[in-house]
């Protein structure tokens, strides 16, 4: 499945962040638990090379937990600031904040150095569709302060006050122009971070049916009851037609729906708590 998906807007917001990393301390990049390898754009390395970095595994109540704490693990032992966060609940709230004040602590003890007190600002990157803008909302809580424009900065950004000494920008969602792996790039359109409107949702859908039973038989089993284990893609589809009485006239299933329905699920979290990748399953696939 060849998915090539770079929309304009993208190529625009890469120049705004370049034009304004000056004005940054801290990045904290934010990952979707389920995938954290596919959900991290590898130009975030150069683009953001010399700056402070917090690693955010974010919608971990959507991933298997066992799961995310290796994925932390692992980026800890690569020397990052690394935690778990779920943006649609208070759940790590107070944790995403000390991560953040942890690595901007460098930053903030050289202005105080200087005799500087100064506000520490943090740009939260990441993919489109990882809550970039939930997690700012609830990192600041109810008692947060839209800033404003800053100097420099590009027309319309906010700056939100989430302590005296940190403020968070939102950016755009940023994919990158190629995207190679295609099984990362299949990843990333199972969690919806490509836009469906580009994508044949029926085979997206089939190769996520798939993938699951390989991954986690039971998550399908328990959810569609048709679906046997040795089925195919398009099998598992039928199977979900079958299961949830989604038929044309006729009684020919209607996949389109199943299709939808599938992914819907899938991303609400409705099949379990389901994470696609391991730091080990990477690093072999890396190796093959």
């Amino acid at each position: 499945m060849q998915i090539h998906w770079y929309p304009g807007h993208m190529a625009k917001a890469r120049r705004m962040l370049q034009e304004n990393l000056k004005l940054i301390d801290v990045v904290a990049e934010l990952l979707d638990a389920r995938a954290p390898a596919a959900t991290r754009n590898p130009d975030f390395e150069a683009l953001f090379a010399g700056k402070a970095r917090v690693v955010l595994l974010n919608k971990s109540d959507l991933a298997d937990p066992d799961a995310t704490r290796a994925w932390v693990e692992h980026f800890q032992a690569q020397g990052l600031t690394a935690g778990a966060v779920a943006s649609t609940s208070n759940a790590g709230k107070k944790q995403a904040a000390a991560l953040i004040e942890r690595a901007a602590a460098p930053a903030v003890a050289r202005m105080r150095e200087k005799g500087v007190s100064k506000v520490v600002r943090v740009l939260v990157a990441g993919i489109p569709n990882v809550g970039k803008s939930t997690f700012i909302n609830r990192t600041a809580g109810q008692a947060r302060a839209q800033v404003g424009d800053k100097p420099g900065v590009t027309r319309g950004k906010q700056w939100v006050r989430i302590t005296p000494h940190l403020e968070l920008m939102d950016t755009p969602g940023l994919l990158w122009p190629k995207l190679e792996d295609e099984r990362h790039a299949r990843h990333l359109a199972y969690l919806g971070s490509i836009r469906d409107e580009v994508m044949d949702a029926e085979a997206l859908a089939a190769a996520l049916l798939a993938e699951l039973l390989a991954l986690r038989p039971a998550a399908l089993t328990e959810r569609y009851a048709r679906v046997a284990l040795g089925m195919d893609g398009a099998e598992l589809l039928c199977a979900v037609c079958e299961s949830r009485s989604f038929f044309l006239p006729g009684r020919a299933p209607d996949t389109e729906r199943a299709a939808r329905i599938v992914l819907d699920e899938f991303r609400a979290g409705r099949l379990g708590r389901i994470t696609l990748e391991t730091p080990e399953g990477e690093a072999h696939a890396e190796a093959e």
